[in-house]
């Protein structure tokens, strides 16, 4: 288990803890890649008192997390819908739903706003308040949401252009009016260079503008191929192009694959398989890890290639030094339930999934590269992308810029955004921005600092829907003109660029003196 020591707990972090921990209000805990976002739920599941349960949209999401699938949870079949949400035969006082404190979502990205109502009105049936959205527990939203999207197929397309304003999950019909607190990480772990994390943002904000895409062209490299003992992967936009080049990659080594087949044991679903039910290697086959050794020898993602193939374990030398002897390993299936002898939820073991912690990887999808972090990758988009924040989920997932090869070029068509994601985060925050700061006490707060001459700490949210955070030191404020509407503005030095600006009031959504 994590503990204080082993993290950076940064300040947002402390925050969400507290609101998590020590409150009954809901929270949205959005962060870039490579914030940390993984790592405060798994200290959240280590230190927390409440009957907490952990849920994602995907088998493969929830076994990361050690949870369940939404629809696991709830028992929800695949074509679930609001009017086929049922009370359960279970609705005594000792129900899980009823005694329910919090639920966790992970990857709220890739959750769609119907089955998010689904949830609401499963929860309002059967949990602990009919009056209250999702029956009064306590929901904890984590995810990016300029990473992947919900799938939609063409055929559902319709649904959320009509009854839905979005496909996303703040615009479910439960989401309306439902007070959450906002807290967007901000400080990244996975890259340490300031300009390629400036980079990365300007893509992933669809900001990016000539320079950003010629800075990224550089390591344009459409001849690059792999020699000798190279550990790069190559990701892709679709899963025929990764089985393609995994298959061809795999022919090339002589002799014939040796099959490896899974123990399945208990409930254990097709979807929730972590790697393949038969695998199929060779000596000289490059892997990539699949899970985090106990022992530290390996984390889920580490990349290496197969030396030896023995009766009982695999030899694998990986790309950071060293060669390791891999059994097989198990993954668990849980499932939460309530024990009534000790008035708690409890994680229960379901089923198990054995087999060697690895898969074929010259290649992977880009969505199922979302969490992990390389050293090098090639990224093939084949014919363009397809899907918001695909380029953005491919170019973070490498510590450095000099990590990157490109196989095609990047060009501004390339860099999918949604406007509407961009609209939700601008009118939540201006939302809560007014309740926890009203404009009145905003002015007063700088008529105040420009009286005592002191700096104000604000986090402001920029013309891009982007919040910053940075100290001013303000000159005036009165009202101002822009492109002929007028508008309260606060002429200040920032300290941040070192200049001279100009912030609009309704704009900033946090306020404070600095002593």
């Amino acid at each position: 288990m994590l503990n204080s020591k082993n993290i950076d707990i940064n300040d947002q972090f402390k925050r969400a803890l507290d609101i998590m921990e020590n409150s009954g209000r809901s929270v949205f805990l959005m962060g870039r890649a490579g914030t940390g976002k993984s790592t405060l739920l798994e200290y959240f599941r280590g230190i927390t008192k409440k009957r907490t349960v952990v849920l994602a949209p995907t088998g493969v999401a929830a076994m990361n997390v050690k949870g369940q699938t939404i629809h696991s949870f709830f028992k929800f079949k695949p074509d679930i819908t609001i009017e086929k949400v049922r009370k359960t035969s279970h609705g005594d006082a000792t129900s899980i739903y009823k005694r329910l404190e919090t639920i966790v979502i992970d990857e709220i990205s890739m959750v769609r706003s119907d089955l998010l109502d689904c949830v609401d009105r499963f929860m309002r049936l059967n949990g602990n308040n009919a009056a209250e959205p999702f029956g009064g527990a306590q929901m904890v939203f984590i995810g990016d949401l300029c990473q992947l999207p919900p799938i939609v197929t063409p055929q559902e397309s319709g649904i959320f252009g009509g009854y839905y304003k979005s496909r996303y999950f703040f615009d479910a019909k439960a989401m309306e009016g439902f007070d959450m607190e906002y807290i967007e990480l901000e400080k990244v772990y996975r890259q340490k260079d300031t300009a390629f994390i400036e980079l990365l943002n300007a893509f992933r904000d669809g900001k990016a503008q000539d320079r950003h895409i010629e800075a990224i062209n550089k390591r344009y490299f459409p001849d690059y191929s792999p020699e000798g003992n190279n550990f790069t992967i190559c990701l892709t936009t679709t899963n025929a192009m990764a089985s393609d080049i995994n298959e061809r990659e795999l022919a090339k080594i002589k002799g014939d694959p040796k099959k490896f087949t899974a123990r399945i044991d208990g409930e254990v679903d097709e979807k929730s398989f972590p790697t393949e039910r038969e695998l199929f290697l060779k000596a000289g086959a490059q892997i990539m890890m699949l899970n985090n050794d106990p022992s530290g020898r390996w984390v889920n993602g580490s990349i290496g290639k197969i030396t030896e193939i023995l009766n009982d374990s695999i030899i694998v030398e990986f790309e950071k030094g060293g060669s390791e002897a891999v059994q097989p390993f198990s993954w668990e299936i849980f499932r939460f339930s309530f024990n009534k002898d000790t008035n708690s939820l409890s994680s229960d073991i379901v089923g198990t999934f054995t087999q060697f912690p690895m898969k074929l990887a010259w290649a992977i999808t880009i969505h199922k590269s979302q969490g992990l972090t390389f050293d090098q990758a090639v990224i093939d988009i084949g014919g363009g992308t397809f899907a918001h924040g695909q380029l953005y989920v491919a170019l973070s997932r490498c510590r450095t810029i000099d990590g990157i090869i490109l196989k095609k070029k990047i060009q501004p068509r390339h860099v999918l955004t949604d406007r509407r994601i961009k609209e939700f985060i601008a009118e939540y925050q201006n939302g809560k921005s007014e309740i926890v700061c009203p404009f009145d006490e905003k002015i007063a707060t700088i008529e105040k600092a420009i009286k005592t001459k002191r700096s104000l700490d604000i986090a402001y949210l920029k013309a891009s829907n982007e919040t910053v955070r940075c100290a001013i030191m303000p000159a005036l404020i009165e009202e101002m003109e822009y492109q002929g509407k007028p508008y309260l503005g606060v002429k200040a030095r920032c300290y941040l660029k070192q200049e001279t600006r100009v912030f609009m009031v309704d704009r900033i959504l946090e306020i404070r003196l600095i002593e």
